[in-house]
Parts: C-alpha cells; sequence; structure tokens
C-alpha cells in the first residue's frame, strides 16, 4: 500500500538503546552505595537495540515479534516515552494510550469510579469528556457492581478489565499493547479482541507485542521481526512469522 508522509503516526529515528550492567556482584544495597561512593564499581554497557528506524502509519496494525531478550518491549516502552532511548528519537503524531502494564496508572486506594477520571486526566480528557464515556467504559468492563470500591480489593482480572475499557472507550489514535491480552477469562479476551478489531476498522494504530500468533494474526497485517538487537525483517504477517518460526 502506498503511505503519505503525512499519514506517519509513529516515526522512530535511529534508536540505540544501551544499559549499564555492573559487572561484580553486589549483596546488598549497603555494600552497593559504599562501592558506588568509593568510585568501586565497575560498569559495561548491554546493548539492547542498536540503529532501529521505522515509520507507522495511520490505521496500520504491526506485531513486534522476536525471541525473548530481543529488545520488544524496550522497543514499545521507548514509542511510548516510558523511556528515553541511549541515542536517536521517536516523534508521535496523535494521542496515544500505552497498555504496556494494566493498572500502571491507577491509584489503588482510591474507587474504580475515581480511577476512571485520573486515568482520563492523564491521558489528557476532561472530566466532563470522562463523564460522557463513563457509562460506556463501566459498561464493557462489567463492573457495574463495583465501581465505588477501592481497586486495591479487585481481583487482577477486575484491574485489567477496567484498564483495558477505560484505554479502548478513550478512542485514541495510537493504542501501545505488550501481552495484556493474555490477561482475564477467555470470554473477556475475545471481547477485547472484537473491540480492537473495532478500533482498528474506525482507524486507531496498533502496536502490540504478544506470544499469541493466533491473536495477532487476527489483528495485525504487517510485522517488524528484531534480531540481533536490529530489523531483521519488515513485512507481511505471513511472511515475517515464517521466517521467525523458522
Amino acid at each position: 500500500m502506498e503511505h503519505n508522509e503525512k499519514d506517519i503516526l509513529i516515526k522512530v529515528e535511529k534508536i540505540t538503546m544501551n544499559y549499564r550492567m555492573p559487572t561484580q556482584k553486589v549483596d546488598s544495597l549497603k555494600e552497593f552505595v559504599i562501592r558506588f561512593l568509593k568510585g568501586q564499581l565497575k560498569y559495561k554497557d548491554f546493548n539492547v537495540l542498536n540503529n532501529v528506524s521505522l515509520n507507522i502509519y495511520r490505521g496500520e496494525s504491526v506485531a513486534i515479534v522476536g525471541r525473548n531478550g530481543a529488545g520488544k518491549s524496550t522497543l514499545l516502552r521507548i514509542i511510548a516515552g516510558i523511556i528515553p532511548p541511549t541515542a536517536g528519537k521517536v516523534t508521535i503524531n496523535g494521542t496515544m494510550v500505552p497498555m504496556l502494564h494494566i493498572g500502571a496508572g491507577f491509584d489503588y486506594d482510591a474507587t474504580g469510579k475515581e480511577n476512571v477520571f485520573l486515568n482520563g486526566a492523564i491521558l489528557g480528557y476532561t472530566k466532563k469528556e470522562m463523564l460522557e464515556k463513563y457509562d460506556e467504559i463501566v459498561k464493557f468492563a462489567e463492573l457495574e457492581d463495583f465501581m465505588e470500591v477501592p481497586i486495591k480489593n479487585y481481583s487482577a482480572g477486575m484491574t485489567a478489565r477496567l484498564g483495558f475499557a477505560i484505554a479502548v472507550n478513550s478512542k485514541p489514535d495510537i493504542i501501545i499493547v505488550d501481552e495484556v491480552l493474555a490477561v482475564g477469562d477467555a470470554k473477556f479476551s475475545a471481547k477485547c479482541r472484537d473491540k480492537m478489531k473495532e478500533l482498528q476498522q474506525s482507524g486507531v494504530t496498533f502496536v502490540i507485542v504478544s506470544h499469541s500468533k493466533a491473536a495477532v494474526k487476527m489483528l495485525c497485517e504487517r510485522a517488524v521481526f528484531i534480531k540481533n538487537r536490529k530489523i531483521y525483517i519488515d513485512g507481511d504477517i505471513d511472511t515475517v512469522y515464517a521466517e521467525y518460526e523458522k
């Protein structure tokens, strides 16, 4: 498909990511601090991503695939603005909801209802806008009887349902998803995938990391295979998976 430059929603330019790893084993925080203050800690840089560039266009759904430790989740966190890269830059054109860790933006002492408005504010919505979305969010999450209950009393599945409901009903331009499709029961997971399909058809862009090949193939037409810290292959989902599964 031909793409226009102005349709680029995510522009990743020459991203490199290094982590600093201590070369000696340090047994306690006290020992770490003492060595640190004395300048006795030795490090080596561990390269996770090396000179990675890609464009993701409006309305695309793109899967990021690779072995464990390949840098998939690191790339998602850089795109989401959670961690800065060592070098390179990411440009985002549009509103984005990162679903990298469901419940990450929740105040666990606050109620479900309070968290809807708190999360809405984090995503840049006014209280009035969230009031208009509130009933739809509660219905989707299937938590009608629990919205006045503090989140700390929710199960992991209930927290995931509320987090997902807020994310998909805020209707952003871009949704970043890391393994959250696996959370909750099978019926709710199917409902989530149906909702994502509906959003995709309305033009929402998805970037997904998931170990569920079935979920990825249902949602994505394009995949990016990360290998040896670089993009090894970027193409249609069947071609990339054939190479990935070799």
